[in-house]
């Protein structure tokens, strides 16, 4: 069996907030159940979200994510 750390940026347009997002990640059916996340940490930051945020944009996504969580 493999363990992961997986760091994901999920951008939250319908605003169901950390717990309903950390809930969906961990209560999705996985075919055949192969894997089992768990979250252990969920980081926020706010964003005043539009088409032009940076990351909107594939070339400033990363900088910007790095900015916002360091």
């Amino acid at each position: 069996m493999n363990v992961y750390k997986v760091e994901l940026l999920i951008i939250d347009f319908d605003d169901i907030g950390s717990d309903e997002v950390r809930n969906e990640i961990e209560n999705a059916r996985y075919a055949n159940r192969c894997i089992s996340p768990k979250v252990k940490d969920i980081m926020v930051r706010q964003v005043e979200w539009s088409d032009d945020h940076p990351l909107n944009h594939s070339n400033t996504a990363y900088a910007e994510y790095r900015r916002l969580f360091g």
